[in-house]
């Protein structure tokens, strides 16, 4: 892994992929090819604007954000340098790229309003709701139990990525909503030196699982402006996705170095995930007829084989005294407003009853090879 690379010239996006470098986002941003990155997640300066620092009901103190990097001079400031790293993302983000902005209650609508005004176009924001959040020691507020991540498109017709029925997959088959309960950083994944934190806001693996899985596939390019100890890195190349990460604390950056080197990649093998249904070639069933996939006459089942249909020239079948499209039938039969007749029939093939859907797939399977 290269530490540097050469500052005067930009040679394409090819010498960035899977490196990281110790500097400031907006000038390295500048040396960027335009539309290099098919994804960026932000997770910058909050603005927290701590006082004074905060201490426990036993009166030992909270190791909270009081870093230099988090400080600014006024809120003027700060919106200049929110719009100065967002309008270079924009640009170099690919027409079909995404943003994701992590940000709490004291930066998160500031980012929102800048986000929109530079022309990004948001899609969902997402609450990020921690089981073990760290408790309000003064009683006088509420528990700030999450963050929020805005997820935006370049702009309004950007055709982004989200891999829907791989994050229901992760939901136990149900949709994933934009509510996630996850655990902050913390136990062996903590990064410590001398017994204290090495970063006051590292980010957990499993956020950024969850947001490299939805939104980028195999072998995207994925930018982190504010890499910290290196979480979007590690989770990018885990998971098969080529990274790039500036960082403008050295020891920051000295650490994201050495969880690289330590990070193994995952086996391609298990790196495919589930497609989403439009991504399939749509084939209509009277297809198979005309393609000799099927005969007309054909029995097809319903999954427990009491009931049964037969296949018309015209691709339409009957049952009893109903007849339409695999769909209208089988939805009749259930009582219910539609139904997905390619997984509801069933076929013989070699005395085992499976789902008419394999006749597709061999459609699918012969248009491609021919």
């Amino acid at each position: 892994m290269k530490s540097n690379y050469s500052r005067e010239i930009i040679m394409g996006i090819e010498q960035f992929k899977n490196q990281i470098l110790n500097g400031n986002c907006i000038d390295e941003l500048k040396k960027i090819p335009d539309e290099s990155f098919d994804l960026i997640f932000a997770d910058p300066p909050y603005n927290l604007q701590i006082g004074k620092e905060l201490k426990r009901p036993d009166n030992s103190k909270v190791n909270g954000v009081n870093d230099k990097w988090d400080q600014f001079k006024s809120f003027v400031q700060y919106d200049k340098f929110c719009k100065d790293w967002l309008n270079e993302c924009k640009r170099v983000l690919k027409e079909n790229g995404t943003i994701w902005v992590i940000g709490s209650y004291h930066n998160i609508f500031r980012m929102g309003y800048h986000i929109q005004n530079i022309g990004y176009w948001i899609l969902n924001d997402v609450i990020w709701k921690k089981n073990n959040p760290m408790p309000n020691f003064k009683g006088t507020r509420f528990t700030n139990a999450h963050e929020t991540l805005i997820w935006a498109s370049k702009n309004k017709n950007s055709k982004y990525t989200f891999n829907y029925q791989s994050l229901k997959c992760l939901n136990d088959d149900l949709q994933m909503r934009s509510d996630w309960t996850l655990p902050i950083c913390n136990g062996s994944e903590r990064i410590k030196k001398g017994g204290k934190k090495v970063h006051s806001t590292q980010k957990p693996e499993s956020l950024l699982h969850r947001v490299l899985l939805a939104s980028t596939n195999k072998d995207d390019l994925i930018l982190d402006p504010f890499l910290g100890t290196g979480t979007t890195a590690v989770v990018a190349k885990k998971i098969g996705r080529n990274y790039f990460g500036i960082e403008k604390e050295k020891k920051y950056f000295n650490v994201a170095k050495q969880r690289l080197k330590k990070t193994i990649k995952i086996d391609d093998h298990y790196l495919d995930t589930i497609k989403n249904n439009k991504s399939k070639p749509r084939i209509p069933f009277g297809s198979l007829v005309e393609m000799g996939i099927i005969a007309p006459g054909m029995q097809i089942f319903d999954p427990k084989k009491k009931i049964n249909a037969k296949i018309m020239a015209d691709g339409s079948i009957k049952c009893n005294e109903s007849e339409g499209s695999i769909h209208k039938v089988a939805a009749k039969i259930i009582g219910a407003e539609s139904c997905n007749g390619w997984t509801y029939w069933h076929y013989n093939l070699d005395g085992a009853f499976v789902p008419i859907d394999n006749l597709r797939k061999r459609l699918i399977s012969k248009s491609t090879l021919g």
